[in-house]
């Protein structure tokens, strides 16, 4: 199967281990991955703005750039639903545009859909040590539906403890230019994530989105003094500092990761980290760049 990565403006930024992680996986089950160098950001960020005409040439450059492929995989729940739920709207009376956007649009995944949904994969040999919650990102949760499939993938993982994570259906705080606009709001909702998460005794947080990792990170960072967030040696904390200065809208970060600190306790969990959930099932978490990890 010819699959296209399409890695997403944050993880190019911030998480470029992620997308090495995607393609790790693939490739360790016989499939060719290829990086289209054209593409861009995928216009969620213009379009949840209100941008709608900004987001157009984005839209047009996604279905050029990625229309030819068998599968398109990208590590990011939100980006996907962009693309599934967003499009045919964007597209609107634009005939032609329209009917690229019904023939591309259901061949673009979330790695978990493409994993066991299209591959009828969900042991990849890992093995992971540690103890694990899992928090499932809304656009993940709620337009694409991906239900069990990541916590099917993790409860595959050799010697990983999946934990419950109370009140796992609620959002994070995040919502992309959410927390910059509304950040009071914002950090008290991180603030309960982080104490559900403090509350499993889990070391690492997963989930299928980085913006909400960074996110979430951010707010754990700051009651653990340092907390790492990811596999490229940055923390949590800076990670949302990063991506706001990138441009993209993980920069919320840095403010609702000020109102997490508030709401803390100071260490009531040290070392909790925040790691996407792809890193795990590649075997790469802690890996430094440019070198990679592998099922053990």
């Amino acid at each position: 199967m010819r699959i296209a990565l399409f890695v997403t403006c944050v993880n190019d930024l911030v998480f470029p281990g992620t997308g090495r992680a995607v393609v790790e996986i693939l490739e360790r089950l016989g499939h060719t991955v290829e990086f289209p160098a054209e593409q861009s950001c995928c216009g969620q960020m213009h379009a949840n703005s209100g941008y709608r005409a900004e987001a157009m040439p984005l839209v047009r450059g996604f279905v050029d750039t990625f229309t030819g492929y068998d599968a398109v995989v990208a590590p990011s729940g939100s980006c996907v639903a962009m693309v599934r739920e967003s499009y045919p709207r964007l597209a609107g009376s634009n005939t032609v545009l329209a009917e690229r956007v019904a023939e591309l649009a259901p061949r673009v995944y979330e790695l978990s859909e493409l994993l066991v949904d299209v591959l009828g994969v969900t042991d990849l040999g890992a093995s992971f040590p540690h103890r694990v919650t899992y928090h499932p990102t809304c656009h993940g949760l709620r337009m694409l539906r991906l239900g069990d499939r990541p916590l099917r993938l993790l409860r595959a993982v050799r010697d990983l403890e999946l934990v419950e994570l109370p009140g796992a259906e609620e959002c994070c705080g995040f919502g992309g230019t959410f927390a910059v606009k509304n950040a009071g709001v914002s950090g008290a909702m991180l603030a309960d994530k982080c104490d559900a998460i403090c509350s499993t005794g889990a070391g690492f947080v997963a989930a299928a989105d980085n913006s909400c990792l960074a996110h979430i990170g951010g707010g754990l960072s700051r009651r653990a003094g340092g907390t790492t967030a990811g596999n490229d040696g940055t923390t949590a904390g800076s990670a949302g500092t990063t991506a706001g200065s990138g441009g993209t809208t993980t920069g919320s970060g840095t403010t609702a990761g000020n109102d997490g600190t508030a709401a803390g306790s100071g260490t009531d969990r040290p070392g909790v980290r925040a790691v996407h959930y792809a890193e795990i099932l590649a075997g790469t978490v802690g890996v430094p760049a440019g070198t990679t990890g592998g099922a053990k």
